[in-house]
């Protein structure tokens, strides 16, 4: 039975989402700077707390507030010791990127990821198998921030699965499409703040419904005490601690669309400010929230066949038997608007791995110049016809939706995690070795995952990540050098 009430609440949210959006276009218009950087980057002009935000939304997707603490209602404590890594995620990114990024950004004029990779191996090749991989992986993560938020939607509202994909799909690709990257840091911010109000939303009435913290803790010892335990029974053992700590922790600092943050940022104060707060903030978030699932155990004291057979049910029905409607409509903000932050981000990195470091490119090797309207409207068309295109395959939902995020997150680490590192700190890297790394290892981690293989029982990132590093070194080591290429590259990034 639909549910006008709970609906209220995100359909404000989403009014001022897109309104933020359009005021955020017009003072751009206003500021001037050139659209393409501005699009794009934002003109390299985000404070410390904008930076944070944008950075812990994009990496805080619907299955960090779905999937993951779905799994915590079925395996335990142990879920939320391992979801602690995540508190590194922001100081591994500014720490080891941060700086590095910035200034080479700059001394390129570079507006995305690619752009320095182009740069730094002087190959359109490796360029054009990154726009690829960055534009394929970001669609599977893109189908299930949509797929995650229209179940939530379901459960929650009462309405249909397609209502909710349409309403706040349709939402996210104009807001995205209208306010680029600027506009993309902003809405980030806002939907940080509305994330932490539905945990704290939620976390009232887990415990309210389960009789309070300590009633909660004495039902889930009752009927499921192996959840008490670190290795949750069987189900944590210690190479799955291992592999996600490195899959959804150490890694995560490659990941291009938390890359390209490093480049928009507006001084180094506002890098430190950044990498304080988004400290705080995504350990209160990404703890918390799996914690709830923990506690939600205590109040869904049923098997998991009776909430529908997936984890991904568990906080909708959370949220649905706990609070009042329209607390529910407030609640369902949070992990709603991780799904909004993380498609609004990826689809602008998709767009500009298209428009940027492909057409442009091409257009500038073939000596053709494009008006500032041309490009504006093309980068403005393809965000929105990749968004259409995510949004047609999110029709059909697939199940599991943190698996999708995971396999995109490997996916995407494995391609840049060398390709980045080494470009960044070891002089010796590469065109040829970066390209080994990039083609081989992402598709040695594809066709393990395809074929469930694994070593030791880690998680196919090792297998993965291992086969790029070994090809990263060889190649770079065996492969000829240009000595003028060479010489540009370290007046660069290894000036003296």
């Amino acid at each position: 039975m639909s549910n006008l009430v709970a609906l209220v609440p995100l359909v404000l949210f989403l009014i001022l989402a897109l309104a933020v959006s359009l005021v955020v276009r017009r003072r751009t218009h206003v500021a001037g700077g050139g659209f393409v950087k501005e699009y794009f980057i934002g003109n390299r002009a985000l404070g410390g707390f904008v930076l944070a935000m944008t950075t812990i939304a994009t990496y805080g997707s619907v299955s960090s507030f779905v999937g993951g603490p779905g799994q915590a209602w079925l395996v335990g404590w142990g879920w939320v010791y391992m979801a602690v890594v995540q508190v590194t995620a922001l100081v591994l990114l500014y720490g080891i990127l941060g700086k590095k990024m910035a200034l080479v950004s700059r001394k390129l004029d570079a507006v995305t990821v690619i752009d320095v990779i182009r740069a730094r191996y002087s190959s359109n090749a490796l360029a054009n198998v990154s726009a690829v991989v960055v534009v394929l992986f970001f669609a599977a993560t893109m189908v299930a921030q949509f797929v995650g938020g229209a179940k939530l939607f379901e459960a929650v509202t009462g309405y249909s699965y397609l209502v909710g994909l349409v309403l706040f799909g349709v939402a996210v690709v104009l807001f995205t499409t209208i306010g680029g990257f600027r506009g993309v840091a902003v809405t980030d911010a806002i939907c940080g703040v509305a994330m932490l109000i539905g945990i704290f939303v939620l976390a009232a009435g887990i415990l309210t419904a389960g009789g309070g913290y300590e009633n909660i803790m004495d039902t889930i010892r009752a009927n499921r005490p192996e959840m008490l335990e670190p290795f949750g029974g069987g189900f944590m053992p210690a190479s799955l601690y291992f592999t996600q700590w490195l899959l959804v922790g150490i890694f995560t600092f490659v990941l291009p669309q938390s890359a390209v943050r490093c480049m928009g940022f507006k001084n180094t104060n506002a890098l430190h400010g950044a990498m304080i707060m988004g400290t705080v903030i995504i350990g209160l978030m990404m703890i918390g929230v799996t914690s709830l699932g923990v506690l939600s155990a205590g109040v869904l004291t049923g098997d998991l066949a009776s909430y529908g057979g997936s984890v991904d049910n568990i906080i909708p029905q959370a949220i649905a038997q706990t609070l009042p409607p329209w607390l529910a409509g407030v609640a369902i903000i949070g992990p709603i608007a991780a799904s909004i932050s993380t498609v609004s981000s990826l689809l602008i990195a998709s767009s500009s791995a298209i428009i940027k470091d492909v057409y442009l490119h091409h257009c500038e090797s073939t000596g053709k110049k494009p008006t500032e309207r041309t490009i504006a409207r093309s980068s403005q068309a393809v965000t929105l016809c990749v968004g259409a295109i995510v949004f047609v395959l999110a029709v059909v939902p697939p199940d599991v939706i943190w698996k999708i995020n995971m396999f995109a997150f490997g996916g995407l680490e494995t391609a840049f995690f060398w390709v980045l590192v080494c470009g960044l700190f070891w002089k010796r890297a590469g065109k040829r070795g970066a390209l080994l790394s990039m083609i081989g290892g992402t598709a040695s981690y594809c066709l393990c995952m395809a074929l469930g293989f694994k070593v030791m029982g880690l998680h196919q990132i090792v297998i993965g990540i291992t086969v790029a590093g070994v090809l990263m070194v060889l190649g770079s080591l065996l492969g000829r050098r240009d000595a003028a290429e060479e010489k540009r590259m370290r007046e660069v990034f290894f000036p003296e």
